[in-house]
């Protein structure tokens, strides 16, 4: 009830009170019987309204001061109600009724409503989503946007999920309730929940580590907490793993990675004791808190293969010229190159102009530049210390019809603090397409097709490179001060 409504019933009972009192006050008391029983009225109705004044006060101060635990000021607020009310009525044995009572409504009062609402099947990925479209989101300067429980924002109330549909969002359900008054038959589920949902999946590289770095962002700024589970959804379908590679990087990250699939119980409800939700992958997280969010993730992967931490650091030859490590990348079958040994001659051929330049097929933690066909295999760069560079190739094809995913790399590399270095789109290919250049069959045509070379742009594209990349180590190697990686601040 609003405190407005709490006024006016307030000054509606004052004015009828006043009116008693005067009515009472202004009769003449016929015999000296009727005057004590008139003072005696009249006592009672002073009692009542000093209580009234009591409860009332009482009531709307704990609307005022509403603190990050509601349910607490709300049931303390009721038991001190229901006992003045009690000992009034020298009733001990209520007390028991009106708890159960009151418990059972909040209880049936608890309403699901579907993860995946349809209508917003349009804007999917803007506003509060198609997922949990009921509730808005907690915005905070540079950081991804999220929902946590219990919380101000939702009056103290838990996250419950029910149903573990696969295939069809609509037929899960989310519903807020009461600590103090689950639903029937719920699994409590205690810890933090880390909850996802993604508008793509979590076994691609690059859309499984955006859907995860938000959570990462989110708990360096809260004291490095630590999930006790992961919830996965894709457009509101429940997902039972996440994909390998980034489930060993989340093991790196925060250890042992526990996947509920909601096994344990019908269809639920689980109800969670804390839970914290993204439902915009990297959303409106700032520049310098994306770099931030990569360096521990590069911190913690390198730890977890047994690799220095802090990087390479310095590294100059016998002459004390900057050591540049160049590394190709081979893929084998699809987007692979039509001639490698052509293209790491003219690599090798660059490398050995350049005082220091070591061409070598090592982990990619250990090298300056990383050259290689387009493919997962790049999302790796996020192991490669900070300004190194990527060089990336293409099959035709790619470039009219790949649309805005080709450059998935790109974005990675921005988001890691790498320098990509541009790509090359081969123009040229084994065969032509046999459908119209609008068909989209023709991407599947070319998608998986072979990498040509040109020996002329790969020479000179290479030997620009490698000249940046000698010129800022040259520049790091005489700045006296030494290298300190705080990145590993979890």
């Amino acid at each position: 009830m609003s405190n407005k409504n709490h006024k006016y019933k307030f000054t509606w009972a004052i004015l009828n009170l006043t009116r008693l009192m005067e009515v009472e006050t202004g009769r003449k008391a016929p015999t000296k019987r009727k005057s004590s029983f008139y003072s005696i009225k009249l006592i009672i109705c002073v009692f009542v309204l000093f209580l009234f004044v009591i409860l009332f006060q009482a009531e709307t101060s704990s609307f005022d001061s509403y603190s990050l635990s509601p349910t607490a000021s709300s049931w303390e607020f009721f038991k001190k109600w229901k006992g003045l009310a009690l000992k009034a009525n020298h009733v001990p044995s209520h007390s028991d009724i009106t708890d159960s009572t009151i418990i059972s409504k909040l209880q049936e009062s608890v309403t699901f409503l579907p993860l995946k609402d349809l209508r917003f099947s349009e804007t999917a990925m803007s506003g509060n989503t198609w997922f949990m479209s009921s509730l808005n989101d907690t915005y905070e300067e540079n950081e991804a946007e999220y929902l946590y429980f219990p919380s101000k924002a939702s009056k103290g109330r838990i996250l419950c999920i029910k149903g573990r549909d696969v295939r069809d969002g609509t037929k899960n359900s989310y519903a807020l309730a009461w600590p103090e008054s689950l639903p029937d038959k719920t699994l409590f589920m205690k810890g933090l929940t880390f909850v996802s949902d993604s508008y793509y999946d979590y076994v691609n590289l690059w859309h499984g580590v955006c859907a995860m770095a938000p959570f990462v962002g989110w708990s360096m700024k809260n004291e490095c907490l630590r999930p006790t589970r992961w919830v996965l959804y894709h457009w509101g379908e429940l997902r039972n793993s996440m994909g390998k590679w980034l489930q060993n990087l989340m093991q790196a990250t925060y250890g042992e990675v526990l996947v509920e699939g909601f096994e344990k119980g019908d269809d639920g409800p689980y109800c969670f004791e804390k839970a914290i939700v993204m439902r915009h992958n990297l959303g409106n997280m700032g520049k310098e808190k994306k770099l931030e969010v990569f360096d521990l993730l590069r911190c913690k992967a390198r730890g977890f293969c047994g690799i220095n931490q802090a990087g390479r650091g310095r590294e100059v030859n016998e002459r004390g010229e900057p050591i540049i490590r160049l590394t190709l990348l081979m893929r084998r079958g699809s987007r692979s190159f039509r001639n490698a040994s052509a293209v790491t001659d003219i690599f090798a051929r660059e490398c050995a102009r350049v005082e220091g330049c070591c061409l070598k097929v090592k982990v990619m933690s250990n090298t300056d530049i990383v050259a290689s066909p387009h493919g997962a295999q790049l999302t790796n760069m996020i192991f490669m210390d900070r300004n190194s560079s990527i060089m990336e190739f293409f099959p035709k094809g790619w470039l009219e019809l790949a649309g805005l995913g080709q450059y998935a790399h790109h974005w990675m590399a921005d988001l890691s603090g790498m320098k990509h270095q541009g790509a090359w789109w081969d123009p040229n290919g084994e065969k032509e397409c046999p459908f119209s250049k609008e068909d989209p069959e023709c991407f599947t045509f070319y998608k998986d097709g072979k990498v040509g070379h040109n020996e002329t742009f790969f020479a000179e594209w290479a030997r620009r490179v490698l000249k940046q990349v000698r010129i800022s180590k040259l520049e790091q190697a005489n700045k006296s001060t030494p290298l300190i990686s705080s990145a590993c601040i979890c």
